[in-house]
Order: C-alpha cells, then structure tokens, then sequence
C-alpha cells in the first residue's frame, strides 16, 4: 500500500506577519505546523476572502468551564441542538464516582444546558425513534484492568442447578478448586430446573463473576475444572455445579451495561426504557420498519464479545426482545447500513475495538428475512478495516458506500490511506478502488454535506495519536466526478473518540479526541480535548444563499408537497441527522427529492415512496440554487 503524507504548509512570505503574539496562539490552538512562522502565514492566509471560497474556513469554540466535557458521543436533535454524551468519559476516577455527564448545546444562541444522565452511557450505541427522541443503549458497567493492575486472578463461572427450586447465591459465595477459594462479585439467581416430556431435567446455566481469595500465579485456572461450593444449602449440595476453563491474571476488559433509555427532545430529560436482554458495551444500533431498533454486538457484562446474539427494540412497548432468529456474529461498533429494499442491511467491514482479527471481518449483505448472508469482495487491505469510517455516498438513491482509513486490530500504529466504494445497486457488489485518502489515517470522521459531498477530517496516522501523528487534514470528496481535494486543515487534532456532525445552516461541527500521549516520546498521559471546532464549508462564501419561505413540517413518503423561495429550485434534499460514536453513524444519509416549478415562487418537491430510503423520522430540508449552494435547513418530518 502507497502511503501519502499530508500536504505540507508553504512557508512564511512574509517576516513582518511574525510578531510575539504568534507565539502565544500557536501554544494554545494545536497550531497545523510546528513553528510560529508557518502558523503565521497560515493565519494570515485562511482569513483571506478568495481561500475561504475555495477551501472553506474552521473556527475554534470553547463551552464555558463549568460545561466542558469529555464528549464520546454526538446527536443532533430536530430542535437543532446537539447532545454531547460523555458518561463517565473514559476516566475510572469518575466512574467510581459516579460523575456521569451529558450537555446539550445551542450551536445559534451558544447556551448549554447540563443534562442529569442516570447512569454510565459511555460506550453505548443509539439511533433515533420516529417521533425524533433518540434511543441509547448499553455503555459501561464496569472500567476495564491493564494486566498490570491485576493482582488477583478472575474470571467467569458456569453454574447449573438441577433442583426443582430456584436458588439465590449472595455477593461473596465461596467457589473452591484444588484447595484454593475464589468469591464472588455479584448476587446471582439460579432459575429451577424444569423437566422435559421426556422426563429429564433441563436447565439453565448461569454465569457468576469471581475473584481469587489471594494473589498470585497459584489461582491460576487454565484447563476445564469443577469448582465446589462450601456455602451451599445442604438442600442443594450435589444439585448444584459450577466449572471454568479460564481464571486468569490477564487484562479484564469493559463490561458492558444493559442500560436503556430514550432522551425526550421536547422535555430534555432521559426517560427510563425496558433494560436489555444482553448487557453491551460498544454496540451498534440501526432502525428498521415500523420504528423497531436493531441492537448488535458488543462486549458483555464479563467483557465479552457476545457471540452473536442480537435484539429488537419496540417503541409502542418501550421494550426489548432477544432474536435468536437474527443470531449474527460481528466484532464491536460495526458500520451498518439499512438498503433501500428495507430488509437488507449492508455491513461495510468498518468496526471499532474487540474481536478476533479472523473472524466477523468480511463485508456483506444480511438479509433479515432469512439471516442469510452474501460475502461483498474486492476491499483493498482488509486487514485494516479498524477504526475505519464508512458512510453511504449522497444521494442515497445511488446505494453506494464509501470507507477510507482504518488500521490493524488492536494498537497497532500502522494505518492505510486505502479509500474504496462499493456500488450495493449493482447485481455482483464489489469494492472498486477510489482516490486515495491524502494521508494514512485512523478515526477519521466523515460527514456528507448538503451538495452531495463527503467531507472527511481530523484523524491519526497512529494509534491515538501517538508520536504526535494527529492529522490537520480535511478533504472533500465529490462523488460525481469521483476526486477528492484537500480544504482547509482542522486547527485541532481529532483522534479516538472524536466526531463530527452537520449543522443546520450548512456548517459542520467536529469535537472530542482522546490521545492516549500528549508527547512524541509518549511519556505523558494525554488529555481528552474538550474544544469544539466548526467548520464552515466554500458554499457559505458563495454570496446569497436560496431561503425556503414556507415549507411545511409534515411529508408523506411517496408524495409530493410545495415550498416557497425567491430562487430558482436545482436541487432539493432531505438530511437525517447524525447521532455518531468512534466513527460509527448509521443514521446519516442525503435523500434525493425530485423537484418542479410551481406557480410564482412555488416549487413541487417529491419524497420517495421507499420507506427503505427514507425511514420515519425528522429530517433537515435543503434545496440548492443552480450553483450548487445551499439554503439554512428547515426541520420536516417524514411519517
């Protein structure tokens, strides 16, 4: 694979622009180049009218002290606020105090509001709802231990319970095996056991969380081995078994929450929803038809990747239900996207964080009628789909998807500049080789614009950034034309737990970032960037921009309804908006509307009939003048 540094800066033109209070500024704003000179000319130049228009302009934005946070997650609501959810924010210090944060943010008044968030949703996964409120689900139930924190060895327990009677063990139940004692770290309830028509017993296994009484190799358990239970009921003693093959002092990951909640958009409170059936921690959640919730992957309660067991959300009950019918294996934080059919889903091979390197990696198409699977071939370096970032290409009619970037599982500091595009319409989908990204990168963010263009930005070359490798790119794609060109550089590095959403005037809004180093020789712990960065694209310096008059807030699939502006209608464009983690975004997507002259200011604008193109949902409406620019959204909503 080719690899491509980023463009570098032209050096400075003229001395005079140098002054001492450069050198302050390049301190505090993470200048694009090292030195006060280059970062000079580059503030000179990015403030010029002609380079505004043709590579866009970025400002930095910084929330009033007390509403800094560690954002991981972003939404923006139809009220065009944007919630930014950090749960405890990658930090165990405030997990344990149970310090769990939410903001919403007004981008047009800049007011933020502290939103009481109930328990850890960091690292869960969401989607919207039909009604526009936004559904959350899983997050963090416990933080995970390095290998070099873990002193005792642990590990998870299998217990069955042949007796007719249900059996509660307490936190702290005693397990012993070859004369050493592990205990428990959590209640658990063993159901009884119900017999069969044949007449044998069937049971159900439970699993229990222990810790070794002491420390050191000795607790070890590395082969299949039976435990006994001294503080059992003598009722129960030789009903009761529990075995494990693995009691060990390794890294114990994340373990996953079974939290569920949907963040009311008029009340702005979050509103208690049915827990899940699996507890999860880095799920992906993507809608379906009738405004049910697909939620997939994921680690466990233990830290586990679950094996593939999956469950649907049902908005009327508020409730969840396990589907063994859809049982799917995928590693965690998988790209998904929903086809315009509405039964097929497309997985890009795009993920985020834990899974085996050999399994669950192949893009493909699973259809949710059957559960069967098509393989989609031709991915350039499949080895390095972590945390690579997928998006579907506008408009959505064309069911194309892109994915750029990614790395090797795991930390590797390597990364690939690969950017391939699958057309999911054609009869034998395959990836095809697009442009280059610029730069090899990690965690880049892609956000599709109101002209059909994927701007992609921030990202690493490295793992979390490390050895400084943080990436001051942004790049336009243009899916037409099938290039892509460099705009102007994000001020602040954008790596791990960064993301980037569109705003309704046209802007788009990038924040968070979570080095792992703040040094090159990746000897001090970094800090989670708590700036936010707007960038404003080349059409807002275009001159007057198309303004929708009257539009109305309610469209029907499949129909046609009337707008009112002064300008002649080119194009026009319905926008679901984002709700994005660790550059995952199943919801974004650009709807094409056909568009005709009315009378006087009038035009007619046709929603497509496909509920598989256009889910249930509030949208951002924009319509283009004939140079492509585009008008500040209305919020419709299609039912």
């Amino acid at each position: 694979m080719i690899r491509r540094k980023p463009s570098p800066m032209r050096r400075l033109r003229n001395a005079a622009l140098v002054c001492a209070a450069v050198t302050g500024v390049v301190a505090a704003n993470a200048p694009v180049v090292a030195d006060a000179a280059d970062y000079a000319w580059n503030e000179y130049e990015r403030h010029q009218g002609d380079y505004r228009a043709e590579h866009g302009f970025w400002e930095t934005v910084e929330l009033p002290e007390e509403y800094r946070l560690s954002a991981v997650h972003a939404a923006l609501l139809h009220t065009g606020k944007v919630l930014l959810i950090a749960g405890s924010g990658n930090n165990a210090e405030r997990f344990e105090a149970g310090t769990f944060r939410s903001i919403l943010w007004d981008p047009v008044s800049g007011e933020s509001k502290e939103i009481p968030t109930p328990e850890d949703l960091f690292c869960a996964g969401h989607a919207y709802l039909p009604d526009g409120n936004l559904l959350i689900a899983g997050g963090t139930r416990e933080y995970e231990q390095l290998e070099d924190q873990v002193d005792r060895a642990a590990g998870v327990l299998n217990i069955t319970n042949d007796q007719d009677e249900e059996l509660t063990l307490p936190e702290g139940t005693r397990f012993v095996s070859s004369g050493r004692t592990y205990l428990s770290t959590e209640e658990v309830t063993l159901p009884a056991a119900h017999e069969m028509p044949d007449g044998t017993a069937m049971t159900e296994p439970q699993d229990v969380w222990v810790e070794a009484e002491g420390p050191g190799d000795d607790y070890v358990v590395a082969e299949d081995s039976v435990f006994g239970m001294p503080d059992l009921p003598a009722t129960h003693r030789g009903d009761v078994h529990a075995r494990s093959n693995s009691v060990t002092l390794e890294k114990q990951n994340f373990q996953g929450l079974d939290a569920s909640y949907e963040f009311d958009v008029e009340s702005e409170t979050y509103r208690r929803a049915g827990r899940l059936d699996e507890p999860r921690w880095y799920p992906t959640l993507i809608n379906l038809q009738d405004g049910r919730i697909l939620a997939v992957s994921g680690l466990d309660e233990y830290g586990r990747v679950l094996p593939g067991d999956n469950e649907i959300y049902d908005p009327g009950s508020r409730t969840w239900t396990d589907s063994p019918e859809l049982f799917r294996y995928f590693p965690t934080y998988p790209a998904l996207f929903r086809l315009a059919d509405g039964e097929r889903i497309f997985y890009s091979g795009s993920n985020t964080g834990y899974g085996p390197a050999d399994q669950g990696r192949q893009p493909g198409i699973w259809d949710l009628t059957d559960n069967s699977w098509v393989d989609v071939p031709g991915l350039e370096d499949p080895e390095y789909n972590e945390t690579s970032t997928s998006f579907f290409l506008a408009p959505v009619q064309d069911q194309r998807v892109g994915m750029v970037g990614g790395g090797l599982v795991g930390d590797s500091d390597e990364s690939t500049a690969r950017f391939n595009v699958v057309d999911l319409s054609s009869a034998d989908p395959r990836y095809e080789a697009a442009p280059d990204y610029p730069s090899p990168a990690r965690y880049i963010n892609a956000v599709t614009l109101p002209d059909d263009s994927t701007m992609l930005t921030g990202g690493s070359v490295g793992y979390r950034g490390n050895g400084e490798s943080d990436l001051h790119l942004t790049a336009m794609y243009d899916p037409d034309a099938h290039t892509m060109h460099e705009a102007a550089p994000n001020q602040v590095g954008r790596n791990y737990h960064a993301t980037a959403v569109l705003l309704p005037d046209g802007r788009v809004m990038t924040m968070g970032s979570d080095p792992l180093f703040a040094d090159a020789e990746r000897t001090k712990s970094g800090t989670f960037e708590t700036r936010l960065e707007i960038y404003s694209p080349p059409y807002l310096f275009a001159g007057d921009r198309p303004e929708l008059s009257e539009a109305p807030e309610e469209v029907v699939r499949g129909e046609s309804f009337t707008v009112s502006t002064a300008t002649d209608v080119a194009e026009a464009r319905l926008l679901r908006p984002s709700a994005v983690t660790h550059q995952t975004d199943t919801e974004q997507r650009s709807i094409a509307l056909d568009v005709a002259a009315g009378p006087g200011d009038t035009f007619e604008l046709t929603v497509p009939a496909e509920e598989g193109l256009t889910p249930a949902g509030w949208y951002m409406l924009v319509v283009l003048d004939d140079r492509g620019v585009p008008s500040p959204a209305r919020w419709v909503h299609v039912g």
